[in-house]
């Protein structure tokens, strides 16, 4: 491979297979026994999830592609069949590594625990007459079973929804013999089942699925008629959403009109029982439309996500991560004024490990106090009976001047942001739904406060969503800051946002699609020129995603003058690190652990004097050129040098994190004989926070 040429196919990992790999990282948590059991399961659950998701949008993406003849594609040069046939190679695997530590690992060890599934076959009989009853209450009223004929076709299936195909014998009261039938269940049924404890199974929490109890009692469904076969089923949609922005009127309405299609997009993989004959599984193929590589038998409930509840419905704190309490500034913990506290000095939150409560104590005081005459905020994702939302409203309803920049295309999120835009809108607030072909993705708060005379911005920056409750389960940092060039800056964005004119000069921020983009690679060439020229040189970077091919080439010209990198990358990574003569300075590392890596954190050495920028933007065409994003500097030499700390332990960490190597494979490091472990996330936690 010639050094010289940074555009080498070769030197580029696949975008789709990146994404896959990091799932196998999750997996892989389910299968480490250092974790507690009801985590494994959680990290189960959350391998399934991301799945789904992999399959409802990249996936589909990829066979829209193949449909459409395109050749290759992206800087790794594949064909869309090509990183099809792969991913189905890959999935699979994952899925029956997935299966095998469920039934393997993970249930014998909750049995062990007095946390049961129980199959039909181990139905105690007073079970058995609550099933029955359960069954004959609860779900037979609901249960619409469909006989399939010429004037019953095949019925639409919901995206992700739990059928069962049937197959039967003998005729029906008007003496029709179809020989299948399909049942769906209800999304409003639950999944799994916790039995009551009085019926003494033996179990202190004793569950049965969803399935199972359906399955037991389908000859219900088909008097006069003999069942020979039972199958769970589960198919897999597209479901990605296109509203030509340029076309529509009324974003939110047309986004209310497209959001029912999700559901009923082209079917893109389809999950059956592991003992669903093979003429019934094909049979289902042949009506989806699939290719017998979308077909995945499981030996197991077909939506492991369900298993989710089972982790909140079961009271055991020792089999559950140690509680904690996140912790708080000092300078914020024994005053009741904010704003004074702000006046002071920059104030820097890292969650989970530091409370998200500041942020909403500052919307609150914001919303009741009379000098405030405006609030200017982003909503990207706020989660169901937001905090922020309901001081929003109060503001509102006082007559205080609110902005909210609501971004409706947060996938899988539109219609909680419709209906809290609607909200907003009821209350008095104006609501934009920011830029034409553009996604808001930024995360901005400005307070403007009349003070002695005079109006001043607070301001919140942050990488992460305002909402509370990922605020405990993804790291992500949050700048408070009365800097009067910040706040002149995030008010022009707003201005961008909410109005119409040309590019607005930035003092601090670097903002997507404008300046984001070429400050970065500016700042990675002013490295190399450092390096160049005999100086010290190093960047570090930690993202979710590293995609965008200018980058990656200006990041291995920077390796090449020797400029020392270290990029911490959660997700995608499409770099491939230790190339001879092209990326021999840059390693790849990824952390997985309790928290979700989420932070974006972009730091240059600049030959003694550092930059460090937080951002709400991955390194990904998307968040370059696609969105509205924005990376802020900590100008407070005390925070700059707290966030290096932080990168320097996510460096150490030798129990969560993985390599990436030349080859673009992952490797977990483990402590040497000699070496102390170290977690990133422990010791951060161990540094902030408090024991809950």
């Amino acid at each position: 491979m010639q050094s010289d040429n940074l555009h080498h196919p070769g030197l580029y990992l696949n975008r789709q297979l990146s994404l896959l790999a990091f799932n196998e990282r999750v997996l892989a948590q389910a299968a480490d026994d250092s974790n507690p059991l009801l985590e494994r399961l959680k990290f189960l659950c959350i391998a399934s999830s991301n799945l789904d998701e992999f399959f409802e949008i990249r996936v589909a993406g990829l066979r829209q592609a193949r449909e459409l003849g395109v050749g290759q594609s992206g800087p790794d040069n594949r064909t869309p069949q090509q990183v099809l046939r792969e991913i189905s190679e890959r999935a699979h695997a994952l899925v029956d590594e997935q299966y095998r530590l469920l039934n393997d690992e993970v249930t014998p060890a909750l049995a062990a625990a007095d946390i049961r599934f129980l199959r039909r076959n181990e139905w105690t009989q007073a079970q058995q007459d609550w099933i029955r009853s359960y069954f004959e209450t609860e779900l037979l009223p609901i249960l619409s079973p469909l006989g399939l004929d010429p004037a019953h076709p095949f019925p639409q299936v919901l995206n992700k929804s739990l059928n069962f195909i049937i197959s039967l014998e003998g005729k029906d009261a008007f003496g029709r013999s179809s020989g299948m039938a399909v049942v769906q269940a209800p999304r409003a049924l639950p999944r799994i089942i916790q039995l009551p404890p009085e019926l003494d199974g033996g179990g202190t929490y004793d569950f049965v699925f969803l399935s199972s109890v359906i399955h037991a009692h389908v000859t219900d469904l088909f008097p006069g008629m003999k069942t020979t076969g039972c199958y769970q089923f589960r198919v897999t949609r597209n479901s990605d959403l296109y509203v030509d922005e340029e076309e529509v009127d009324d974003l939110l309405r047309a986004m209310e009109g497209e959001l029912p299609s999700r559901r009923y997009g082209d079917a893109v993989r389809l999950e059956v029982a592991a003992n669903c004959p093979e003429h019934m599984a094909h049979f289902l193929l042949e009506e989806f439309e699939l290719e017998p590589e979308a077909l995945y038998q499981v030996n197991g409930p077909v939506n492991l996500n369900r298993l989710f509840a089972v982790c909140d419905l079961v009271d055991r704190p020792d089999l559950k991560y140690p509680a904690f309490k996140p912790g708080l500034p000092a300078e914020l913990s024994h005053t009741g004024d904010i704003f004074k506290v702000m006046r002071r000095r920059d104030i820097l939150l890292h969650h989970p490990f530091e409370s998200f409560a500041p942020v909403i104590e500052l919307l609150r005081q914001s919303a009741q106090d009379p000098d405030v005459l405006a609030i200017k905020q982003t909503l990207y994702r706020t989660g169901p009976d937001s905090a922020v939302v309901d001081h929003l409203v109060t503001a509102a309803r006082s007559g205080k001047e609110v902005t909210v920049v609501v971004e409706l295309r947060a996938r899988f999120d539109e219609a909680a942001n419709i209906g809290l835009a609607n909200r907003l809108q009821e209350a008095g607030a104006h609501v934009v739904y920011g830029v034409v072909g553009h996604k808001t993705h930024a995360k901005l708060m400005l307070i403007v406060r009349r003070e002695s005379g005079r109006l001043r911005h607070y301001v919140h920056l942050g990488t992460g969503n305002y909402h509370s409750r990922t605020a405990r389960l993804y790291t992500d940092y949050g700048l408070m800051t009365t800097r009067p060039a910040i706040g002149e800056d995030v008010h022009r964005v707003f201005l961008q946002l909410t109005s119409l004119g040309k590019v607005s000069a930035l003092s601090h921020l670097l903002e997507s699609p404008f300046t984001l983009h070429p400050g970065i690679l500016e700042k990675i060439a002013r490295e190399q020129r450092h390096a160049e020229a005999g100086r010290p040189a190093r960047i570090i970077i930690k993202v979710n995603s590293l995609v965008e091919p200018k980058v990656i080439r200006a990041l291995y010209a920077a390796s090449q003058a020797g400029v020392g990198i270290d990029l911490i990358v959660r997700g995608m990574c499409c770099l491939r690190p230790g190339v001879e003569g092209v990326s021999d300075t840059i390693r790849v590392r990824s952390v997985i652990g309790r928290f979700l890596e989420h932070t974006r954190v972009f730091y240059f050495a600049n030959n003694g004097d550092p930059e460090l920028y937080c951002s709400s933007a991955d390194w990904m065409e998307r968040n370059f050129f696609r969105r509205v994003e924005a990376a802020f500097p900590l100008l407070d030499a005390e925070l700059r040098d707290r966030v290096l700390a932080d990168l320097q332990t996510y460096l150490a960490d030798n129990t969560q994190a993985w390599v990436l190597d030349a080859d673009g494979e992952y490797r977990r490091l483990t402590p040497g004989a000699d070496e102390t472990g170290v977690s990133a996330q422990t010791a951060l936690l161990q540094g902030y926070g408090e024991d809950g």
